[in-house]
């Protein structure tokens, strides 16, 4: 195993493997309180993905753990069906799962899980920041919404209109390796979360939330038209590296 500890996934050495787990948080409460599950399977497999996904690695497969009190099997085939949805938009395999059914562990009508994604990447295409140099260019990839962080803060917010609870429910983009894979990219950051002006604090706002910015990459100034072709104009923010 590649020797290291930290970080938000574990390396094995078979080109290498990459491991990364991870749930949705309380945005779960959300799913109950609107009734629309149809989506978070999207989010638990983009919360793991999009954390392998920083350090070069492609997704390869997909495996979830669902807990519930007792089954219920069209609700759990909602959750299931953005969990397929995810994995095709990975373009990985979701293997299987663990479902697990504890009466009087959970509330009647709701559940919990998480997920765990494997993918894998060459040896000498690690992306880990080591060569990051003053002049390289940071840009930052637009969030598509709230995604799973912060939504214990997200819900003290009184919203009366299913609609904004519709908007809070829009599922996390997943970040594939389409443009890393084009060379260049010396590191990522995977960041979380969105909102807009309201009765939050900037200091907890900026601690919470990501401002609108998902994923920021760091590139060479030679490889930003390169790697981000037709997807440049959709680029939230470009900095560069400063002493």
């Amino acid at each position: 195993m590649v020797p290291g500890i930290g970080g938000l996934e574990g390396y094995f050495p078979l080109a290498y493997l990459v491991a990364g787990t991870d749930g949705v948080g309380t945005k779960l409460k959300l799913a109950f309180e609107t009734g629309i599950h149809e989506t978070i399977g999207i989010d638990l497999v983009a919360a793991s993905v999009n954390d392998i996904v920083t350090s070069g690695a492609r997704p390869l497969f997909f495996l979830d753990y669902y807990a519930t009190s007792h089954l219920d099997v069209d609700l759990a085939e909602k959750v299931i069906k953005g969990i397929v949805d995810g994995c095709q938009q990975s373009d990985c395999t979701i293997l299987g799962g663990e479902t697990a059914e504890m009466p009087d562990f959970h509330a009647n009508g709701e559940y919990d899980f998480s997920g765990f994604s494997v993918g894998i990447m060459k040896k000498d295409s690690v992306i880990d920041g080591k060569t990051i140099t003053v002049g390289d260019v940071l840009i930052g990839l637009p969030s598509s919404g709230v995604h799973s962080n912060g939504f214990s803060l997200v819900r003290k917010t009184n919203f009366d209109s299913i609609s904004l609870g519709e908007a809070l429910m829009t599922p996390t983009v997943i970040y594939v390796l389409d443009f890393i894979s084009k060379g260049g990219v010396k590191g990522i950051a995977h960041i979380t979360g969105t909102s807009s002006a309201g009765k939050i604090e900037d200091a907890e706002m900026r601690q919470t939330f990501n401002m609108g910015i998902e994923m920021v990459l760091v590139v060479s100034k030679e490889a930003v038209v390169t790697i981000l072709g037709d997807g440049y104009r959709r680029v939230l923010y470009t900095a560069s590296v400063r002493l």
